[in-house]
């Protein structure tokens, strides 16, 4: 499976537990929308989170680098709630329902996913092992 599609589900399971956990402070998707509709908008979320993981935080966290360093890794904290952030808004452009309640639930957000892909990604990693090199 292609590194995107699998980053795409990983965020976006990723994304409903940390929903999930956080609750009415990080909703995704309308709460009288039925099963197959709020899976539609956990997958369009997880999309738009997923591209800008790919696309812009590589560049704000190369460009933070020094920051990053100087607080030995806490920035990266606030870097990933704004990313976060970006995504409730870029989500909103698109008509999807999607919510944070501020900046430090965003925070708490992004500790809750990166912890959730940290540990599935393990599991996908140890299913496909790299190739002997």
């Amino acid at each position: 499976m292609p590194r995107f599609v699998t980053a795409w589900i990983l965020s976006g399971l990723a994304l409903a537990a940390a929903a999930g956990l956080l609750g009415d402070h990080m909703n995704i998707g309308v709460s009288g929308d039925s099963t197959g509709e709020r899976v539609v908008a956990i997958a369009l979320v997880a999309l738009v989170f997923t591209a800008i993981n790919a696309f812009v935080a590589p560049v704000i966290k190369t460009l933070s680098l020094p920051f990053i360093i100087v607080t030995l890794g806490f920035a990266l904290l606030v870097i990933n709630a704004l990313l976060l952030l970006l995504t409730e808004w870029v989500t909103d452009k698109f008509g999807v329902e999607f919510h944070v309640d501020g900046f430090w639930w965003a925070v708490l957000g992004s500790i809750v996913i990166s912890i959730v892909n940290a540990v599935l990604g393990g599991f996908t990693n140890k299913n496909h092992p790299h190739p002997a090199r």
